[in-house]
């Protein structure tokens, strides 16, 4: 791999919860390069260490032990202030519980995170207008949240993730709360950023998201144990995916 052109680097990466015996190893010194334009599926049963990975990887949180590079700016020993600049700029979040602000529109919602980096409303309201657009919700603009359905919502929250143009799109089981229908237009989504040359790192349980992937690892106790490139990446396209259902 090209180390200058990944997004994401990690070297020991570890996080540990408690002292003595009782001391966890929620990740355990791993080392990762998610090089430009990758999407990167992590696996693993509940508790092996992945969201808590992808919060070391997005500033999230601070790791115990090891480094985290974005961007090619190394994070973990930066000021809190100069970290949220960062992930303000540099990095998209979506969450299993979508994280919308429930007392503001969908519009309101995309365009807060290029409002809080700086950008005019009017720069803020063209790119939250394309985003709603490019995720099939542009009729839904006005709608709060309370107005819209669970896959809807995961939409909005996938725009918004998007509104700083980040280097990187970071995934918590984005599929999690969400049926077949609406895991489907997550899916289409994500192969049409993939497609478009997205960074993104995925952490899910669901074979059907891992499947859009270029590449898996799979995580047990804090440690990666197996890494495997998806060569042609998903090639029988959605409609093979729809058969993982069964």
């Amino acid at each position: 791999m090209n180390v200058s052109s990944a997004v994401v680097r990690a070297f020991g990466l570890a996080k540990t919860h408690g002292q003595g015996q009782s001391r966890v190893h929620a990740v355990d010194e791993v080392d990762l390069e998610v090089p430009q334009g990758q999407t990167l599926a992590v696996m693993g049963p509940s508790g092996c260490g992945k969201s808590t990975l992808l919060h070391l990887l997005g500033g999230l949180e601070r790791p115990t032990g090891g480094e985290v590079w974005v961007a090619g700016r190394r994070i973990d020993t930066l000021s809190e202030r100069a970290l949220a600049r960062l992930r303000r700029q540099s990095v998209g979040f979506i969450f299993q519980a979508f994280h919308l602000v429930e007392e503001l529109s969908a519009a309101d919602n995309v365009e807060l995170p290029a409002l809080l980096a700086g950008r005019s409303r009017r720069q803020a309201r063209r790119r939250a207008s394309l985003l709603l657009e490019r995720v099939g919700l542009a009729d839904r603009a006005r709608h709060l949240p309370s107005q819209l359905s669970g896959g809807q919502r995961q939409r909005i929250a996938i725009a918004r993730a998007l509104a700083n143009e980040p280097l990187v799109v970071l995934a918590d089981e984005p599929t999690g709360n969400l049926d077949t229908s609406a895991t489907l237009d997550v899916l289409r989504i994500f192969e049409d950023l993939r497609a478009a040359g997205q960074t993104l790192v995925v952490v899910t349980h669901d074979e059907r998201v891992a499947a859009t992937a270029d590449r898996l690892i799979a995580m047990r106790d804090g440690m990666f144990v197996d890494d495997t490139r998806l060569a042609g990446s998903h090639p029988r396209g959605l409609g093979g995916l729809i058969g993982l259902e069964g």
